[in-house]
């Protein structure tokens, strides 16, 4: 509870957004088109990261959630090659090619890391005190656990939906997700707010 009400910070949203508080993953700023009043039929999910394996790790999972979630999506790797992924051109005539109207666009954009100060705090070895020799003694059995300074990462994540019939943003968002645990996890549950935000806001159908 404690590491939770830690990580509670106040953040604006450019338009309110329901997130889960004490998640690995935070969003920090989200903004929609609000002339977008549709929702995608088939969205083409792209990673841009250098890792081939990350890219394949992310957007199959995403791919996985808006399946689940009742949107059709095809992930990139599976019809554009890790050669070809920079080719916009390319990209633009696979999109056509496999019938999606929206792309769906993430990527890491920094790291930062966030000192926490955690206090020193008093242990005493459980015993009974009802007499004073009891309870003096257990004074000099008090054991004091110093403070230290514990480092939190946290990768900075930018998510953007785009219209593919004319090529505009309807829909981003700006993330952070703690470094720790699985990497598995940590993608889960990245996506998994990714998913529910725009569902959360009408960009995806429920």
């Amino acid at each position: 509870m404690t590491r939770c009400l830690r990580k509670l910070r106040c953040f604006w949203l450019l338009v309110p957004v329901l997130v889960t508080a004490c998640s690995t993953t935070q969003v920090k700023a989200v903004w929609k088109d609000p002339s977008y009043l549709e929702h995608p039929n088939r969205i083409m999910v792209v990673s841009v990261t250098r890792s081939p394996l990350k890219r394949r790790i992310f957007e199959d999972e995403f791919v996985r959630q808006l399946r689940a979630r009742g949107t059709d999506a095809v992930a990139s790797y599976t019809v554009l090659p890790d050669s070809k992924d920079g080719d916009q051109a390319r990209i633009a005539k696979t999109v056509k090619e496999q019938g999606a109207d929206a792309v769906l666009i993430t990527r890491l954009v920094s790291k930062k890391t966030v000192k926490v100060h955690v206090p020193g705090t008093v242990y005493y070895p459980p015993r009974h005190y009802g007499k004073w020799r009891d309870y003096y003694s257990q004074g000099y059995q008090a054991v004091y656990m110093p403070g230290y300074v514990a480092e939190d990462e946290y990768a900075i994540m930018e998510t953007n939906l785009y219209d593919a019939r004319n090529d505009t943003l309807v829909w981003a968002a700006t993330s952070e997700t703690e470094v720790d645990g699985s990497d598995q996890n940590r993608i889960k549950s990245y996506i998994g707010i990714m998913v529910n935000t725009m569902i959360e806001q009408n960009v995806l159908s429920r």
